[in-house]
């Protein structure tokens, strides 16, 4: 079973691939909550050399609420982490987790719908960069 929504994208630095994904979040009302340099880290961390690699902890605050209102220990998922990451060769992948995916350890059924909904408005984001 996958865990991630996925989509390459060819020709694209990756500095624009990183907007794009961030607008494409922003139209479906998810705001950027953290932003982690892998790459920078790695480099500062390990003094180790990796490709170009963002994390972006993505929410869309209603759908949070909704969330953590159902189960309170939720926000111990949250928020949604979406990578920008090269490939090489002038690729970038585009990567969300799967709310489904990631949500199957708890067992609330209207949980599991708001999961849902968030990997519907997740799954248009992706498609949509």
């Amino acid at each position: 079973m996958t865990y991630t929504l996925d989509k390459t994208l060819s020709g694209s630095s990756f500095d624009v691939a990183v907007e794009r994904t961030k607008a494409a979040l922003a139209r479906k009302d998810f705001g950027i909550l953290t932003e982690i340099d892998v790459k920078a880290t790695m480099k500062k961390k390990l003094n180790a050399d990796i490709d170009d690699y963002l994390i972006l902890g993505a929410c869309n605050p209603g759908m949070a609420f909704e969330a953590i209102n159902m189960e309170p220990k939720v926000g111990a998922m949250l928020p949604c982490n979406v990578i920008v990451r090269s490939l090489g060769g002038g690729d970038i992948m585009i990567s969300a987790i799967d709310p489904v995916a990631s949500m199957r350890a708890i067992e609330n059924a209207a949980l599991k719908q708001v999961a849902g909904n968030v990997r519907a408005k997740l799954e248009q984001v992706i498609a949509s960069i």
